[in-house]
Order: structure tokens, then C-alpha cells, then sequence
């Protein structure tokens, strides 16, 4: 079974039958609202809206463990995530739809391992290839055969938020590499990856960043919700088709599964990787 993850302009699945809702509870918490279940086409998923179904979780609120967690729960496969985001490349232009392949951490704070505590030893996750390869192609294949325009690859820069970026922050990201910035990729995949999840992202530019572009004087806040709820239209039609050309079991992670610390507690070297 598929799990979406709704971001800011995906509260809730269209066309999405024989639907449902059942609160899932975990060691972590609450996730963000219940769980829904449905069917597109035939095909089962579960759906959660990253926010809440209000839209009431600010990005470093969010509990991102009890949200994986409970997926991981109930048995989905794979996860395809979508997110709103600002675009550093100035080639992404607003409605621009973008699969990321890497990603720059600068959040602070946030619960990022299920493996911590004194009761749990430490655990080193693989993340040279943060989002799943097959997932990714998968995605792709899905918006060339609708003819949705989806541009592949690019470096998401995952900010603390609420508020956004100043323009010289986004200048600081470009020279790191980043070409998008938003504020709810991580923990996310990093959590994903040690549930052993096949994870995705799939990304709606929402305006320039600050200082690029269309924004060098400012963004202009009230004008992103029209650009979002019109490419919603075709992350919906991009995600249909993925599903309906998805094998009914995901196949399993492509990247290596994660490795628990050999060293000692007492040792010097494990005391500096905690």
C-alpha cells in the first residue's frame, strides 16, 4: 500500500473512493490528523496531511516520528511526499513541478531518529542518495506518459520556518547548491529511510525565493495560493498515473539498510557521533 503525504495545497485527495479515517497512535505521539484511506483507480493508499487537515501545524511543529511511524504501522510500502516550495533556480519559474534529488538539512531542533534515548543503542542510516532511485523514475515516467511537464533533479535546502527565507539566507543556499527551499523535508526522508520507506518527493514551486527573480523586491503572499491549487492539478493527475502503473508491492529500498554503532557507549569516538 502507497502512502501520500500531503503538503500546504494537498489537505485531501480528489476522487478518492471508498474513503475512511482511523487515528493511528504511536510511541512518538500524535501524527498530524487521522490517517484516510481510499482507493484511486483500483489502487489503495493512505493519505495524511502533513499540516493537519486545518492546516494548523507549523512546519517545526509538525511530528514527523508519529506521522512515519504510523505509516510504518499500518503497512505502507512506500511513501510519495508532496511539498510547497520557493525556487532558488530562477529556471524553475512559479507552477513549476520539480523531483528533487538531494538535500541540504538546515533545521534545528527537530526530533530526527526513532533511535535515541539511553534504552537505545545508536543507529547510522545510509543518506548519500536521500530519495529513493526507483521511486523517483517511477514519478518521472508517470508525468512524461500524461505529457505534465516535471522537471527532474534538483537540491531541496530544508529550512526551520514558519516565516520565510531573507535574501540573503537564499544567497547563502545557492552557493550550497540548493535550487529549492521549503521547510518540511526533514526529519521527514531521513525518518523514511530508517522505517526502511521508499521515499520521494514530489515539489510544487509556489514563487521565487526572496530576492530572485519575481521576488527581488518581495513575495507576494497572496498570489501563491492560485499557483499552488493550479499545479495541484497536475500533481494530482501525475500521482494517479503513478499509481495506476505501480506493482501492488513496492519493491524495497534501494539503498543500503541502516547500522547500528559498534562502539561503546564509554567510548570517546560513540560519546562525539551522539
Amino acid at each position: 500500500m502507497y502512502a501520500i503525504i500531503g503538503g500546504t495545497g494537498l489537505g485531501q485527495i480528489a476522487g478518492l473512493e471508498k474513503m475512511r479515517r482511523e487515528v493511528v497512535r504511536t510511541p512518538y505521539g500524535d501524527p498530524s490528523c487521522a490517517l484516510t484511506f481510499g482507493r484511486i483507480d483500483g489502487v489503495e493508499i493512505v493519505f495524511i496531511a502533513r499540516h493537519g487537515y486545518g492546516h494548523t501545524i507549523a512546519p517545526h511543529e509538525i511530528n514527523y516520528r508519529a506521522n512515519i511511524d504510523a505509516l510504518h504501522r499500518i503497512g505502507v510500502s512506500a511513501i510519495v511526499a508532496i511539498a510547497t516550495v520557493g525556487a532558488i533556480r530562477t529556471s524553475f519559474a512559479p507552477g513549476s513541478l520539480v523531483l528533487p534529488d538531494q538535500i541540504v538539512d538546515y533545521t534545528f531542533g527537530r526530533r530526527a531518529t526513532f533511535h535515541e534515548g539511553p534504552e537505545n543503542n545508536v543507529v547510522h542510516i545510509d543518506f548519500t542518495e536521500p530519495y529513493d532511485a526507483v521511486m523517483r523514475k517511477r514519478l518521472a515516467a508517470a508525468a512524461a506518459r500524461c505529457k505534465v511537464e516535471l522537471h527532474d533533479g534538483g537540491t531541496y535546502g530544508c529550512t526551520q520556518g514558519p516565516r520565510l527565507e531573507t535574501a540573503a539566507e537564499i544567497r547563502r543556499m545557492e552557493r550550497d547548491g540548493c535550487d529549492l527551499v521549503g521547510m518540511t523535508g526533514m526529519p521527514e526522508a531521513t525518518l523514511a529511510r530508517e522505517r526502511s520507506l521508499p521515499y520521494a518527493t514530489l515539489a510544487v514551486v509556489a514563487n521565487h525565493a526572496a530576492g530572485k527573480a519575481s521576488s527581488a523586491g518581495g513575495i507576494a503572499l497572496q498570489t501563491l495560493l492560485p499557483v499552488v491549487e493550479d499545479a495541484m492539478t497536475r500533481v494530482r493527475t501525475i500521482l494517479a498515473e503513478f499509481l495506476r502503473q505501480a506493482p501492488a508491492e513496492p519493491p524495497a529500498i534501494t539503498q543500503r539498510p541502516p547500522a547500528r554503532s559498534r562502539l561503546k557507549p564509554t567510548d570517546p569516538a560513540a560519546r562525539k557521533r551522539r
